[in-house]
Protein backbone atom coordinates (compact mmCIF):
# COMPACT_ATOMS: atom_id res chain seq x y z
CA UNK A 1 0.00 0.00 0.00
CA UNK A 2 1.20 3.69 -0.68
CA UNK A 3 2.23 5.55 1.98
CA UNK A 4 0.37 9.30 2.21
CA UNK A 5 1.72 10.29 5.25
CA UNK A 6 4.67 9.42 8.05
CA UNK A 7 4.87 10.50 11.39
CA UNK A 8 8.01 10.49 12.35
CA UNK A 9 9.14 10.71 16.18
CA UNK A 10 7.21 14.10 16.55
CA UNK A 11 7.27 15.83 19.48
CA UNK A 12 5.38 18.69 20.46
CA UNK A 13 6.45 20.95 23.85
CA UNK A 14 5.26 23.98 25.04
CA UNK A 15 6.76 26.85 27.45
CA UNK A 16 4.54 27.60 30.46
CA UNK A 17 5.32 31.33 32.09
CA UNK A 18 3.07 32.67 34.64
CA UNK A 19 3.37 35.98 33.15
CA UNK A 20 5.22 38.28 29.91
CA UNK A 21 7.68 39.23 32.49
CA UNK A 22 9.15 35.78 33.63
CA UNK A 23 9.12 35.23 29.38
CA UNK A 24 11.72 38.18 29.35
CA UNK A 25 13.51 37.72 32.11
CA UNK A 26 14.09 34.30 30.66
CA UNK A 27 15.80 35.94 27.84
CA UNK A 28 17.96 38.40 29.53
CA UNK A 29 18.93 36.33 32.34
CA UNK A 30 19.66 33.08 30.34
CA UNK A 31 17.73 31.34 33.36
CA UNK A 32 14.83 28.93 33.26
CA UNK A 33 11.32 30.36 34.13
CA UNK A 34 9.33 28.55 32.60
CA UNK A 35 7.11 24.78 32.91
CA UNK A 36 7.32 22.78 30.56
CA UNK A 37 3.72 21.03 28.90
CA UNK A 38 4.18 18.29 26.75
CA UNK A 39 1.54 18.05 24.16
CA UNK A 40 2.50 15.24 22.05
CA UNK A 41 5.49 12.70 23.15
CA UNK A 42 7.35 11.00 20.28
CA UNK A 43 4.41 9.86 18.71
CA UNK A 44 5.34 7.71 15.15
CA UNK A 45 2.44 6.57 13.03
CA UNK A 46 1.14 6.07 8.91
CA UNK A 47 -1.47 6.59 7.05
CA UNK A 48 -2.20 4.83 3.57
CA UNK A 49 -3.36 5.76 0.53
CA UNK A 50 -7.87 5.22 0.75
CA UNK A 51 -7.19 4.71 4.59
CA UNK A 52 -9.20 5.97 7.30
CA UNK A 53 -7.35 6.48 10.25
CA UNK A 54 -9.26 7.75 13.63
CA UNK A 55 -7.92 9.05 16.49
CA UNK A 56 -9.62 8.60 20.25
CA UNK A 57 -8.69 9.55 23.53
CA UNK A 58 -9.86 11.75 26.56
CA UNK A 59 -9.57 15.88 26.81
CA UNK A 60 -6.31 16.80 26.63
CA UNK A 61 -4.41 13.91 25.04
CA UNK A 62 -2.81 15.77 22.76
CA UNK A 63 -5.38 14.89 19.34
CA UNK A 64 -5.47 18.68 18.23
CA UNK A 65 -1.98 19.10 18.72
CA UNK A 66 -0.95 17.04 16.45
CA UNK A 67 -3.64 17.38 13.68
CA UNK A 68 -2.63 21.00 13.64
CA UNK A 69 1.38 19.77 13.20
CA UNK A 70 0.71 17.81 10.41
CA UNK A 71 -1.85 20.52 8.98
CA UNK A 72 1.27 22.57 8.83
CA UNK A 73 -0.83 24.92 11.69
CA UNK A 74 2.32 24.11 14.32
CA UNK A 75 5.48 23.76 14.15
CA UNK A 76 7.31 20.68 16.05
CA UNK A 77 9.78 20.39 18.60
CA UNK A 78 11.48 17.32 17.00
CA UNK A 79 10.75 15.17 14.47
CA UNK A 80 9.56 15.13 10.96
CA UNK A 81 6.42 14.83 9.14
CA UNK A 82 6.35 13.71 5.80
CA UNK A 83 3.93 14.50 3.28
CA UNK A 84 2.69 12.82 -0.08
CA UNK A 85 0.11 15.71 -1.28
CA UNK A 86 -2.18 18.21 -0.77
CA UNK A 87 -3.40 18.28 2.54
CA UNK A 88 -6.86 19.88 3.61
CA UNK A 89 -7.94 20.05 7.49
CA UNK A 90 -11.14 20.83 9.38
CA UNK A 91 -9.95 21.88 12.68
CA UNK A 92 -11.56 24.90 14.48
CA UNK A 93 -14.60 26.45 13.20
CA UNK A 94 -14.52 29.96 10.98
CA UNK A 95 -10.37 28.95 10.35
CA UNK A 96 -10.09 30.60 7.36
CA UNK A 97 -13.60 32.52 6.73
CA UNK A 98 -13.19 36.24 6.46
CA UNK A 99 -16.54 37.01 8.60
CA UNK A 100 -16.94 40.53 6.36
CA UNK A 101 -17.61 38.35 3.34
CA UNK A 102 -20.29 36.20 1.85
CA UNK A 103 -20.36 32.68 2.25
CA UNK A 104 -20.17 32.43 -1.69
CA UNK A 105 -17.30 34.95 -1.59
CA UNK A 106 -15.66 32.71 1.12
CA UNK A 107 -15.30 29.84 -0.95
CA UNK A 108 -13.28 30.94 -3.46
CA UNK A 109 -10.66 32.75 0.25
CA UNK A 110 -10.73 29.48 1.75
CA UNK A 111 -10.74 27.57 -1.48
CA UNK A 112 -7.31 29.33 -2.50
CA UNK A 113 -5.98 29.06 1.29
CA UNK A 114 -5.97 25.35 1.38
CA UNK A 115 -4.49 24.92 -2.24
CA UNK A 116 -6.98 25.28 -4.77
CA UNK A 117 -6.59 27.18 -8.12
CA UNK A 118 -8.91 29.79 -9.03
CA UNK A 119 -10.28 27.59 -12.34
CA UNK A 120 -10.52 24.68 -9.44
CA UNK A 121 -12.75 27.02 -7.18
CA UNK A 122 -14.52 28.08 -10.37
CA UNK A 123 -15.60 24.72 -11.67
CA UNK A 124 -16.70 23.51 -8.43
CA UNK A 125 -18.43 26.15 -6.58
CA UNK A 126 -21.87 24.94 -7.86
CA UNK A 127 -21.09 21.85 -6.30
CA UNK A 128 -19.69 23.19 -3.23
CA UNK A 129 -22.75 25.63 -2.91
CA UNK A 130 -25.41 22.64 -3.50
CA UNK A 131 -23.77 20.19 -0.98
CA UNK A 132 -23.90 23.12 1.43
CA UNK A 133 -27.72 23.15 1.17
CA UNK A 134 -27.42 26.80 2.62
CA UNK A 135 -29.19 28.52 -0.32
CA UNK A 136 -29.78 32.23 -0.35
CA UNK A 137 -28.06 32.10 3.55
CA UNK A 138 -24.47 31.59 1.19
CA UNK A 139 -24.82 35.40 0.10
CA UNK A 140 -24.96 36.53 3.47
CA UNK A 141 -21.54 37.60 5.42
CA UNK A 142 -20.34 34.56 7.51
CA UNK A 143 -20.59 37.12 10.80
CA UNK A 144 -24.50 35.89 10.57
CA UNK A 145 -23.69 32.06 10.36
CA UNK A 146 -24.37 30.01 13.23
CA UNK A 147 -22.28 27.50 14.16
CA UNK A 148 -23.69 24.58 12.16
CA UNK A 149 -23.32 27.02 8.97
CA UNK A 150 -19.91 27.46 9.00
CA UNK A 151 -19.61 23.86 9.10
CA UNK A 152 -21.38 22.95 6.43
CA UNK A 153 -19.73 25.76 4.32
CA UNK A 154 -16.23 24.46 5.79
CA UNK A 155 -16.80 20.80 5.04
CA UNK A 156 -18.52 21.50 1.36
CA UNK A 157 -15.30 23.42 0.29
CA UNK A 158 -13.00 20.51 1.89
CA UNK A 159 -14.56 18.01 0.29
CA UNK A 160 -14.63 19.40 -2.91
CA UNK A 161 -10.95 20.45 -2.63
CA UNK A 162 -9.23 16.82 -2.90
CA UNK A 163 -7.15 16.55 -1.31
CA UNK A 164 -4.97 13.62 -0.89
CA UNK A 165 -5.13 13.84 3.01
CA UNK A 166 -7.83 15.40 4.53
CA UNK A 167 -7.91 15.64 8.46
CA UNK A 168 -11.77 16.33 10.34
CA UNK A 169 -11.47 17.26 14.11
CA UNK A 170 -14.83 17.13 15.76
CA UNK A 171 -16.21 18.51 12.62
CA UNK A 172 -19.57 16.38 12.52
CA UNK A 173 -20.63 16.99 15.87
CA UNK A 174 -21.52 20.33 15.01
CA UNK A 175 -25.00 20.97 12.99
CA UNK A 176 -27.81 18.36 12.37
CA UNK A 177 -28.08 14.98 12.25
CA UNK A 178 -29.28 14.79 8.38
CA UNK A 179 -26.31 16.58 7.61
CA UNK A 180 -23.85 14.66 9.78
CA UNK A 181 -24.74 11.59 8.33
CA UNK A 182 -24.33 13.18 4.66
CA UNK A 183 -20.99 14.22 5.20
CA UNK A 184 -20.80 10.93 6.66
CA UNK A 185 -21.69 9.33 3.30
CA UNK A 186 -19.31 11.61 1.37
CA UNK A 187 -16.45 10.34 3.19
CA UNK A 188 -17.11 6.51 2.56
CA UNK A 189 -17.45 7.52 -1.20
CA UNK A 190 -13.95 9.79 -1.06
CA UNK A 191 -11.98 7.12 0.70
CA UNK A 192 -13.39 4.69 -2.12
CA UNK A 193 -11.93 7.08 -3.90
CA UNK A 194 -8.58 6.58 -2.48
CA UNK A 195 -9.07 10.02 -0.18
CA UNK A 196 -6.78 9.27 3.39
CA UNK A 197 -9.23 10.84 5.79
CA UNK A 198 -7.40 11.24 9.49
CA UNK A 199 -10.59 11.44 11.77
CA UNK A 200 -10.92 12.62 15.63
CA UNK A 201 -14.32 12.38 17.09
CA UNK A 202 -15.82 11.55 20.62
CA UNK A 203 -18.60 9.76 18.71
CA UNK A 204 -18.00 5.82 19.08
CA UNK A 205 -19.79 4.94 16.32
CA UNK A 206 -18.68 6.89 13.73
CA UNK A 207 -14.89 5.94 14.57
CA UNK A 208 -16.37 2.62 13.96
CA UNK A 209 -18.31 3.32 10.72
CA UNK A 210 -15.47 5.09 8.91
CA UNK A 211 -12.32 3.57 10.17
CA UNK A 212 -9.51 1.60 8.98
CA UNK A 213 -7.63 1.41 12.23
CA UNK A 214 -7.42 3.65 15.31
CA UNK A 215 -4.96 5.48 17.49
CA UNK A 216 -5.72 5.65 21.38
CA UNK A 217 -3.75 8.68 22.70
CA UNK A 218 -3.71 9.37 26.28
CA UNK A 219 -1.28 12.36 27.66
CA UNK A 220 0.53 13.12 24.51
CA UNK A 221 1.46 8.98 23.92
CA UNK A 222 0.02 6.62 21.63
CA UNK A 223 -1.22 3.66 24.01
CA UNK A 224 -2.46 1.74 21.35
CA UNK A 225 -3.23 1.37 17.26
CA UNK A 226 -4.89 -1.63 16.26
CA UNK A 227 -8.60 -2.25 14.43
CA UNK A 228 -11.63 -0.25 15.43
CA UNK A 229 -13.36 -2.59 18.11
CA UNK A 230 -9.79 -3.13 20.02
CA UNK A 231 -9.20 0.25 20.01
CA UNK A 232 -12.49 1.05 21.64
CA UNK A 233 -12.27 -1.38 24.19
CA UNK A 234 -9.01 -0.18 25.73
CA UNK A 235 -10.25 3.36 25.88
CA UNK A 236 -13.41 2.15 27.19
CA UNK A 237 -11.25 1.05 29.83
CA UNK A 238 -9.25 3.95 30.06
CA UNK A 239 -11.72 6.33 30.68
CA UNK A 240 -13.03 3.64 33.63
CA UNK A 241 -9.58 3.96 34.95
CA UNK A 242 -10.64 8.11 35.58
CA UNK A 243 -12.12 7.35 38.23
CA UNK A 244 -10.20 4.33 39.56
CA UNK A 245 -8.60 6.78 42.59
CA UNK A 246 -7.26 3.33 44.26
CA UNK A 247 -5.95 1.53 41.20
CA UNK A 248 -8.01 -1.70 41.40
CA UNK A 249 -9.41 -1.26 37.56
CA UNK A 250 -7.34 -4.79 35.73
CA UNK A 251 -7.54 -6.38 31.82
CA UNK A 252 -8.46 -9.85 32.35
CA UNK A 253 -5.44 -11.58 31.51
CA UNK A 254 -6.91 -14.25 29.43
CA UNK A 255 -9.96 -12.27 27.83
CA UNK A 256 -8.46 -8.86 26.36
CA UNK A 257 -11.92 -7.54 26.05
CA UNK A 258 -12.89 -7.78 29.83
CA UNK A 259 -11.78 -5.35 32.64
CA UNK A 260 -12.69 -4.05 36.03
CA UNK A 261 -11.89 -5.10 39.35
CA UNK A 262 -13.77 -8.08 39.46
CA UNK A 263 -15.38 -7.95 42.89
CA UNK A 264 -18.58 -8.85 41.49
CA UNK A 265 -17.45 -11.33 38.05
CA UNK A 266 -19.42 -12.61 35.55
CA UNK A 267 -19.21 -16.31 35.52
CA UNK A 268 -21.87 -17.52 32.71
CA UNK A 269 -24.21 -16.08 30.05
CA UNK A 270 -26.13 -17.77 27.33
CA UNK A 271 -29.47 -17.10 25.29
CA UNK A 272 -32.24 -18.80 26.05
CA UNK A 273 -35.29 -20.59 23.69
CA UNK A 274 -38.06 -22.56 25.19
CA UNK A 275 -35.30 -23.05 27.92
CA UNK A 276 -32.40 -24.39 26.02
CA UNK A 277 -29.07 -22.62 25.11
CA UNK A 278 -28.76 -21.20 21.92
CA UNK A 279 -26.96 -18.97 19.41
CA UNK A 280 -29.30 -19.23 16.47
CA UNK A 281 -32.60 -17.14 16.28
CA UNK A 282 -35.20 -16.12 13.56
CA UNK A 283 -36.54 -12.42 14.27
CA UNK A 284 -39.00 -11.46 16.36
CA UNK A 285 -38.76 -14.67 18.83
CA UNK A 286 -38.82 -14.50 22.78
CA UNK A 287 -35.28 -14.98 24.73
CA UNK A 288 -34.18 -14.91 27.75
CA UNK A 289 -30.45 -13.61 28.23
CA UNK A 290 -29.50 -15.18 31.13
CA UNK A 291 -26.81 -13.74 33.08
CA UNK A 292 -24.88 -16.08 36.03
CA UNK A 293 -22.49 -13.91 38.43
CA UNK A 294 -20.59 -14.48 42.09
CA UNK A 295 -20.15 -11.93 44.35
CA UNK A 296 -16.87 -11.05 46.77
CA UNK A 297 -18.41 -8.16 48.55
CA UNK A 298 -21.89 -5.94 49.29
CA UNK A 299 -23.45 -3.88 46.50
CA UNK A 300 -26.04 -1.77 47.56
CA UNK A 301 -26.62 -0.19 43.96
CA UNK A 302 -25.49 -3.01 41.57
CA UNK A 303 -26.17 -2.25 37.76
CA UNK A 304 -26.12 -5.38 35.38
CA UNK A 305 -25.86 -3.74 31.70
CA UNK A 306 -26.59 -5.21 28.08
CA UNK A 307 -25.53 -3.68 24.74
CA UNK A 308 -25.74 -5.84 21.62
CA UNK A 309 -23.41 -4.72 18.30
CA UNK A 310 -23.83 -5.52 14.76
CA UNK A 311 -20.97 -6.94 12.33
CA UNK A 312 -19.89 -3.83 11.85
CA UNK A 313 -19.72 -3.36 15.46
CA UNK A 314 -22.09 -0.92 15.80
CA UNK A 315 -24.46 -0.45 18.93
CA UNK A 316 -28.08 -1.08 17.89
CA UNK A 317 -29.02 -1.54 21.60
CA UNK A 318 -27.98 -1.34 25.01
CA UNK A 319 -29.90 -0.53 28.10
CA UNK A 320 -29.05 -1.85 31.96
CA UNK A 321 -30.88 -1.83 35.63
CA UNK A 322 -30.66 1.59 36.28
CA UNK A 323 -32.20 3.00 33.27
CA UNK A 324 -35.00 0.10 33.89
CA UNK A 325 -35.73 1.36 37.39
CA UNK A 326 -34.43 -1.86 38.85
CA UNK A 327 -32.30 -1.26 42.48
CA UNK A 328 -30.05 -4.26 43.52
CA UNK A 329 -28.61 -5.18 46.29
CA UNK A 330 -26.00 -8.04 46.26
CA UNK A 331 -24.15 -9.95 48.99
CA UNK A 332 -20.83 -10.95 49.52
CA UNK A 333 -20.05 -14.42 49.34
CA UNK A 334 -23.66 -15.47 47.18
CA UNK A 335 -24.18 -16.43 43.48
CA UNK A 336 -26.66 -15.07 41.75
CA UNK A 337 -28.88 -14.88 38.52
CA UNK A 338 -30.05 -12.19 36.09
CA UNK A 339 -32.51 -12.56 33.20
CA UNK A 340 -33.37 -10.18 30.70
CA UNK A 341 -36.25 -11.32 28.62
CA UNK A 342 -37.05 -9.77 25.23
CA UNK A 343 -38.15 -10.20 21.67
CA UNK A 344 -35.26 -10.20 19.08
CA UNK A 345 -37.16 -7.53 16.96
CA UNK A 346 -34.05 -7.18 14.54
CA UNK A 347 -32.88 -8.01 11.46
CA UNK A 348 -30.97 -11.34 9.40
CA UNK A 349 -27.37 -10.75 10.78
CA UNK A 350 -23.97 -11.58 13.13
CA UNK A 351 -24.76 -9.77 16.18
CA UNK A 352 -22.68 -9.78 19.62
CA UNK A 353 -23.61 -9.43 23.16
CA UNK A 354 -21.60 -7.67 25.52
CA UNK A 355 -22.32 -7.72 29.90
CA UNK A 356 -21.11 -4.88 31.98
CA UNK A 357 -21.72 -5.23 35.96
CA UNK A 358 -21.02 -1.76 37.82
CA UNK A 359 -22.61 0.81 39.90
CA UNK A 360 -24.95 4.25 38.42
CA UNK A 361 -25.75 4.66 34.79
CA UNK A 362 -22.55 4.26 33.47
CA UNK A 363 -19.40 2.23 33.86
CA UNK A 364 -17.43 5.31 34.43
CA UNK A 365 -18.52 4.79 38.43
CA UNK A 366 -17.76 1.97 40.06
CA UNK A 367 -16.82 -0.93 37.02
CA UNK A 368 -16.92 -4.45 38.16
CA UNK A 369 -16.85 -6.63 35.40
CA UNK A 370 -16.91 -4.87 31.50
CA UNK A 371 -17.05 -7.94 28.86
CA UNK A 372 -17.64 -7.20 25.23
CA UNK A 373 -18.52 -9.70 22.85
CA UNK A 374 -19.44 -11.91 25.38
CA UNK A 375 -21.57 -13.97 22.80
CA UNK A 376 -21.62 -14.68 19.25
CA UNK A 377 -25.50 -14.93 18.24
CA UNK A 378 -27.03 -15.30 14.95
CA UNK A 379 -31.23 -14.00 12.91
CA UNK A 380 -31.13 -16.52 10.37
CA UNK A 381 -34.65 -15.64 9.25
CA UNK A 382 -38.29 -14.25 9.39
CA UNK A 383 -41.47 -15.95 10.90
CA UNK A 384 -43.66 -13.65 9.61
CA UNK A 385 -43.64 -10.43 7.25
CA UNK A 386 -40.51 -9.76 5.06
CA UNK A 387 -38.64 -6.62 5.83
CA UNK A 388 -35.63 -5.08 5.46
CA UNK A 389 -32.88 -3.41 7.64
CA UNK A 390 -32.10 -3.56 11.33
CA UNK A 391 -35.17 -3.04 13.20
CA UNK A 392 -38.74 -4.55 13.20
CA UNK A 393 -41.03 -1.54 13.87
CA UNK A 394 -44.46 -3.33 12.82
CA UNK A 395 -46.07 -0.34 11.42
CA UNK A 396 -49.75 0.23 11.07
CA UNK A 397 -50.74 1.02 7.70
CA UNK A 398 -54.26 2.40 6.53
CA UNK A 399 -55.48 3.11 3.33
CA UNK A 400 -58.62 5.40 1.98
CA UNK A 401 -59.75 6.80 -1.16
CA UNK A 402 -60.37 10.65 -0.95
CA UNK A 403 -62.91 12.21 -2.14
CA UNK A 404 -63.26 13.96 -5.47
Amino acid sequence: MKKVLEVKNISKIYKIYKNNFDRLKEIFLKKSYHKKFVANDNLSFELFEGETLGIVGVNGAGKSTILKMIAGVVTPTSGEIVIGGRVTALLELGTGFNQELSGYENIFLNGTLIGMSQKECEDKVQDIMNFSELGDYLYEPIKTYSSGMSMRLAFSIAIYSEPQVLIVDEALSVGDAHFAQKCTQALKQRKEQNMSIIYVSHDLNSLKILCDRLILLNKGKILEIDRPEKVINSYNFLIAKLNDNDNLLKIDKENSNAFGNFDVKIENISMIREGKSYEDFTTGEEVEIKIEFYSKIDVKNLTIGIHIRDKFSQDIYGTNTNYQDKILYIQSGKRYVCRYTMNLNIGVGRYTLGIALHTGDWHTDTCYHWLDNALEFNIMGKKDKFFIGLCKLEPQITFQLLEE
